[in-house]
């Protein structure tokens, strides 16, 4: 099933993303701990792609056995970053051959190296270009990414949109927004981007932060606004595992809870291979919402 359908319903769905291993030996448990958030039977999928693509053999196995063993759709994530043309191409032919239909076409980090390098000479300098060579091969329902609080190369918020609805109108199905931990402004954003012209569907992207140490590793990564409320709870909480991971599911739900209040139907959650956490957030918003609010 492709992705765009799953939205277009209007009803309240919820997502999960996992990573593959960086090595074969890791690939068990990986495998393990993708199939128990599987089995929650979310709406979809979505399995991550390493730097460079050293992962991508890895994301096509994991995404392929959850989708034949637990008939869930999925979202393989694909980065052209320093890729060629010969080998994007062959990926996509890969994924076709595993029966991926979804596919989030990501430009990629750009490591030290990169950076200093000539990206001129690059087949592909950005995402749209990924994004148009998706529409030329195949027909795949594509997801593109988004930043809430600009993207950390973007000048400013204005400029970061007019990149965003040029991968749209190249053929982006919907958007997944980068982690938020403040719905205000997620809504902020999608006030902007809907008068800008883009009318997608676009899922916030919900980190839950269990353990301390993740916080300053989730502002690296995302130059997320982290609200007092949220530091507050981390400073209470942060020194007892236990009770930290309990919070951060909390607060996780409360914002899901938030967001399908005020209409948002389709909420994406970093799970970061963390079954017990998945459940705990899948366990939360069923007792909320009603057992079949999934269905």
């Amino acid at each position: 099933m492709k992705i765009i359908d799953i939205l277009k319903k209007q009803q309240m769905s919820l997502s999960f993303e996992v990573f593959p291993p960086k090595k074969e030996t890791s690939f068990e448990s990986v495998r393990e701990a993708t199939e128990q958030i599987a089995a929650l039977q979310p709406s979809f999928m979505s399995v991550t792609y390493g730097a460079g693509g050293g992962t991508s053999e890895y994301t096509l196995a994991i995404a392929r056995n959850i989708k034949e063993k637990y008939d869930v759709p999925m979202l393989a994530h694909l980065t052209c970053v320093s890729s060629d043309r010969a080998t994007i191409r062959q990926r996509i032919k890969d994924m076709q051959v595993a029966g991926i239909t979804n596919v989030m076409a990501l430009r990629g980090d750009l490591t030290p190296e990169l950076e200093k390098s000539d990206r001129s000479k690059w087949d592909y300098r950005y995402a749209v270009e990924l994004i148009e060579e998706l529409k030329q091969q195949g027909d795949f329902c594509i997801g593109g990414a988004c930043y809430p609080e600009i993207h950390p190369e973007s000048a400013n918020q204005r400029e970061d949109i007019r990149h965003l609805k040029q991968k749209v109108d190249a053929g982006v199905d919907f958007l997944t927004t980068q982690m938020v931990f403040d719905n205000n402004l997620f809504f902020n954003f999608l006030y902007k981007i809907r008068e800008a012209g883009i009318t997608v569907p676009v899922l916030p992207g919900i980190m839950p932060i269990t353990n301390a140490n993740q916080v300053e590793r989730a502002i690296n990564l995302s130059g997320a606004f982290m609200p007092q409320r949220f530091k507050a709870m981390v400073d209470k909480f942060g020194t007892n595992p236990d009770a930290m991971k309990q919070a951060g599911i909390a607060y996780a739900t409360d914002q899901i809870i938030d967001l399908y209040a005020n209409g948002i139907t389709n909420v994406h959650v970093y799970s970061m291979n963390k079954p017990d956490v998945a459940e705990g957030i899948h366990r939360n918003l069923s007792n909320i919402l009603g057992k079949s609010f999934l269905e």
